[in-house]
């Protein structure tokens, strides 16, 4: 995110994780329109498998439906996409919590998986029989995993953190531009990224900041660290953690000092300054490549580069469940394990860039001899795998979620906008709590 072990957590599931804000899409390149659906059609004594996704998961685009629909003939894969997970997951839970309405695989994203697990693990089949535990991060696996030993999702993706970043807006600022150097600059430490943003804002071209978005520094740092916002018996902590607090401090004292953009992140406003250029770096697991080629205009392709962050985590990843009252449960429960085996997953990242929570494919030629229009030549395959494998492990709950994006869009965005960051921290505090006490 290792070796594999049996072990089970005793209160809430362990994982390395950050959970998404601001309605991202885990392990999504761009996202996907409402209520799409693919595969029209069906019948002809076939037997039918419906998927419910959340933004652009990457099965039919990277052409893995029909592969699996050559190698059984009898299967007819069609899937319903929402394009928020913010939408998404509300219905979702209420289909599972009156068992009715279901599609035969559903998407469960990271930062709702321990509430699924807590809650909901009776309404949702046993994978552990379908998908092999070995081939997966023991991380990952334990995520979907119960107390009792049920895992009922298998993991699609993770988003190992990195930082990317404009090589002709480092040089224009005085900064080196080799990944290597670059990674130097702010190794082991956030305070350090912090200052090279001080170094750029000297020099800056004019109009431009140093990181895209309060929301994505916070994402990064807390990604980054143990404890957060649970711990390991599952009680909120995250008003009384230093951590938390240090890591709001630290992104508010970098809006007062204008290295950040004003914007929050996967809004019309931000994807605008994508493609105007505006800013020169931003937290970047390895899905977000596609959504920066997606956003950027020809003219920028080549210009990024991905170093590693000064410390490792994880921002993204989903898992693919399979309710126990589907019409189609035994072979749904088949394809969601081939969907998520080493194999295609090795493939989805080279059409999609969903990095495989499957070290296995880690060594595959799509993984490391893959490269990205935005980037050029750098091997973002090997850097990504890099920083899996240094996630540290974190206690996660079932609203990390909403913690999370209580902080970036009703926190730190706020510092941007003239709030003090004790004005800021208070008004997150008061949604946040507000929220789970509802």
């Amino acid at each position: 995110m290792r070796a594999r072990t049996r072990i089970r957590r005793k209160a809430v599931v362990l994982a390395a994780v950050a959970s998404l804000g601001t309605g991202l899409l885990a392990g999504c390149a761009d996202d996907g329109d409402d209520n799409n659906s693919s595969s029209e059609g069906g019948g002809g004594g076939k037997t039918k498998i419906t998927l419910g996704l959340f933004g652009t998961a990457g099965f039919e685009e990277s052409g893995l439906y029909k592969e699996y629909e050559k190698l059984h003939p009898d299967i007819d894969i069609q899937q319903t996409v929402v394009e928020r997970n913010e939408n998404y997951y509300p219905a979702l839970l209420n289909h599972l919590t009156t068992n009715s309405g279901l599609q035969d695989i559903q998407m469960v994203e990271v930062g709702n998986i321990a509430e699924i697990v807590q809650t909901q693990s009776d309404k949702l089949l046993d994978l552990s029989k379908y998908g092999k535990e070995s081939d997966y991060l023991e991380w990952k696996w334990e995520q979907a995993t119960t107390k009792d030993g049920q895992t009922i999702g298998v993991g699609t993706d993770v988003g190992p953190m990195a930082i990317c970043y404009r090589k002709d807006m480092f040089e224009a600022a005085g900064l080196p531009t080799d990944r290597e150097e670059v990674a130097k600059l702010w190794a082991g430490d956030w305070e350090k990224f912090v200052d090279v943003g001080r170094d750029y804002q000297k020099k800056a071209p004019k109009g431009t900041t140093f990181l895209d978005s309060p929301g994505g520094l916070l994402q990064a740092i807390l990604s980054s660290e143990k404890d957060r916002f649970y711990n390991a018996s599952g009680e909120v902590i995250y008003k009384t953690n230093p951590a938390v607090k240090n890591a709001f401090d630290l992104t508010a004292e970098a809006a007062e000092d204008g290295l950040v953009g004003n914007q929050t992140q996967f809004q019309p406003a931000w994807d605008t300054t994508i493609a105007n250029s505006k800013f020169a770096a931003m937290s970047c697991p390895p899905w977000m490549l596609g959504y920066i080629k997606g956003k950027s205009k020809p003219e920028a392709a080549g210009k990024w580069d991905v170093a590693q962050a000064p410390k490792s985590g994880n921002w993204g990843g989903s898992f693919l469940t399979v309710p126990k009252s589907g019409k189609n449960a035994e072979e749904a429960a088949k394809l969601a394990a081939w969907l998520t085996a080493p194999e295609q997953q090795a493939k989805l990242f080279g059409v999609q860039g969903s990095f495989p929570s499957t070290p296995a494919a880690y060594e595959s030629k799509e993984v490391t001899g893959a490269k990205n229009d935005m980037t050029g030549d750098a091997p973002i395959g090997t850097i990504f795998a890099e920083a899996a494998a240094n996630i540290p492990v974190q206690s996660i709950g079932p609203k990390d979620q909403i913690i999370q994006q209580g902080l970036t869009d009703n926190g730190v965005v706020l510092v941007t906008q003239g709030k003090s960051a004790e004005e800021a921290w208070e008004n997150a505090v008061k949604t946040i709590d507000n929220a789970l006490d509802q």
